[in-house]
């Protein structure tokens, strides 16, 4: 595996090590050595998977407090555009955002560490996207920070004349001026 930085501190873009042949492909998608010799050693407690149909647009999530969730994202059908936005004050980063296109061919991950905001646009018909975590869903922690927000001017790949599809919560997620921050 191949760990490349992003321009979030502590967040990088992992390139698995893909095994293919006329039959198909083999990767490993877990293995706590390899992470381990990466420097991602993290002790994973919840593995989540979602499907999403074109123009959805989730997030951008998080938790507050102690519950902060880091995040190894990836897909596995499809492609979506990821999102990721630095909530630590602390941190040499904060305020930015970074994104990448992540899809089923080239099987790249992020590491999104605790204390970023967190969503995704689907660019293909349909996407799988899964989640391991190192924190578990605690609905009364749950934080959203509105995609749209002109201070963050995060740039999204949406289609001229489409609208995305977000929840009504996203819809009136709290905006960067007023979200809640990590100390």
């Amino acid at each position: 595996m191949k760990k490349n930085p992003t321009k979030i501190h502590d967040a990088f873009l992992l390139k698995p090590r893909v095994f293919g042949d006329a039959r198909g492909f083999f990767m490993e998608t877990w293995n706590r050595q390899t992470f381990s010799e990466a420097d991602l050693d993290f002790d994973f407690v919840q593995d989540n998977h979602s499907r999403s149909s074109r123009h959805v647009l989730r997030g951008l999530h998080y938790q507050s407090g102690d519950r902060a969730q880091g995040k190894i994202v990836w897909v596995t059908s499809g492609a979506v555009f990821d999102v990721f936005v630095d909530l630590r004050k602390n941190s040499p980063t904060y305020g930015l955002w970074d994104g990448y296109v992540l899809n089923a061919e080239t099987h790249d991950r992020l590491w999104v560490p605790p204390g970023c905001a967190h969503g995704f646009l689907v660019l293909s018909d349909m996407a799988d996207f899964h989640y391991k975590v190192t924190a578990p869903y605690r609905p009364d922690t749950e934080c959203a920070l509105r995609w749209n927000d002109p201070d963050l001017a995060i740039e999204w790949p949406i289609e001229i004349g489409i609208e995305p599809l977000v929840s009504a919560k996203d819809a009136m997620a709290a905006t960067f001026a007023t979200c809640e921050k990590y100390d």
